[in-house]
């Protein structure tokens, strides 16, 4: 085969530090925005953002030629960066050195957006401890739950 294929669904979550900084109401579809163009950067077509005042997902078609960590990086550095330029609340924003990554099956694309559109809703039942929790069980992800809240 002389070219390189593929289409890699991916599922990031990741947090805020400590719940020190959350991201204001008003701010979430600009910073969702934002992030949406750091994906393009990076060669990635992102397919929804969404999230809560603490936590963000993202479901994105991941390219071939970057790893996940470095994505998510990008990611995270240049949004830090960016929604502390939105003013004084922000000053000391920074995300949760973690991150979860999951790929996600074709056939589940529609039930994962679902997911991540309906997060208010799914955040009145469920904490984000809990969800992430689950994330882990589900895609039988071995993990320590001592390292998973620090920084």
């Amino acid at each position: 085969m002389g070219q390189s294929l593929s289409k890699l669904f991916v599922h990031v979550i990741f947090h805020t530090k400590n719940n020190h900084v959350l991201i204001q109401h008003q701010d979430k579809k600009e910073l969702y925005a934002y992030m949406g163009s750091i994906i393009k950067d990076n060669g990635s077509i992102p397919i929804l953002i969404n999230g809560m005042e603490d936590h963000v997902h993202i479901l994105c078609i991941m390219s071939k030629n970057i790893a996940l960590a470095k994505f998510v990086e990008e990611i995270k550095r240049h949004s830090s960066r960016w929604i502390k330029s939105k003013g004084a609340h922000y000053r000391l924003f920074a995300w949760q050195n973690g991150y979860s990554g999951f790929s996600v099956s074709s056939s589940v694309v529609d039930k994962t957006r679902l997911y991540i559109e309906n997060q208010e809703a799914h955040h009145k039942k469920m904490t984000f401890k809990d969800e992430l929790i689950a994330f882990l069980k589900e895609f039988k992800v071995e993990y320590n739950e001592k390292y998973l809240w620090s920084d």
